[in-house]
């Protein structure tokens, strides 16, 4: 991207109903408000956005979402908010409706309101990063993995194979030692930010040339399971200012989760 041409961008927060590792996850209470408030509380704080859009296909949700100053052009359908649903079809649909209001926007911020911990500063930060970079499509979080994927196997029945069968100087990266092989990356769910033309002409949020925003700390934690629950739980217990501020009050109906 050109820092000059000073694009837009939307922010794009996915809150679907149906988790079933963690029921009602997107708006279920976490340091005193839903888990999903963080998400837009950050996106409205870091001044990034033209506007903030949570999509979801449920009532509640959006009744929520619209409390902490999210917009919700419309619920999405069925079809689209599966476990396995890809996203690249809720956000085709999410930015056809808001084309048809006559909203066009340069580039796409994704927050998955699964990572709670991202604040602000964290969204200012990728977007300073986005526009200085010339030539990317998209940038993605990234975070160093703890477990190399050159020690991994895939299992067909009583056999073995390397999920990554490279070699360094004549040994199997599986047999070499940890301190010699790459560093490797894992995405994490902090965020994601992409050019609206890539989307339209590739149907995919990456495209081809993608660079990296490496997380810091508590920024690229993702709650998917009640384990991490947990842990999140006992994060903001030990410091509340891990999570970003929110000055909005608590809605009633979010009292029951």
């Amino acid at each position: 991207m050109n820092p000059t041409n000073n694009p837009s961008c939307v922010a794009l927060i996915p809150a679907r109903s149906g988790s079933k590792r963690v029921p009602n996850k997107n708006i279920r209470r976490l340091g005193g408000h839903p888990l999903m408030a963080y998400s837009i509380s950050a996106a409205i704080e870091s001044k990034v956005f033209e506007t903030v859009i949570l999509s979801t296909d449920n009532e509640e949700y959006a009744e929520i979402g619209k409390h902490y100053g999210a917009e919700v052009p419309a619920l999405r359908p069925k079809q689209f908010s599966g476990s396995k649903s890809p996203d690249i079809e809720w956000i085709e649909l999410t930015l056809r409706q808001l084309k048809d209001q006559g909203r066009d926007f340069d580039c796409v911020c994704i927050l998955r309101p699964t990572s709670p911990f991202r604040k602000s500063e964290t969204i200012q930060r990728a977007w300073s990063e986005f526009l200085k970079q010339k030539g990317v499509d998209s940038l993605r979080a990234v975070e160093l993995c703890s477990q190399h994927p050159g020690k991994m196997w895939r299992v067909e029945g009583d056999i073995m194979t390397p999920i990554m069968p490279f070699i360094k100087d004549g040994v199997p990266w599986h047999s070499n030692q940890y301190s010699a092989l790459p560093e490797v990356y894992v995405q994490n769910a902090s965020l994601e930010i992409i050019q609206s033309q890539v989307i339209e002409k590739t149907r995919t949020i990456t495209g081809d040339v993608v660079m990296p925003f490496f997380t810091k700390g508590l920024e690229g934690f993702d709650i998917n399971n009640p384990e991490d629950w947990l842990l999140a739980e006992h994060y903001v217990n030990k410091d509340k200012t891990c999570l970003p501020v929110i000055n909005k009050a608590k809605p009633n109906s979010c009292f029951k989760y």
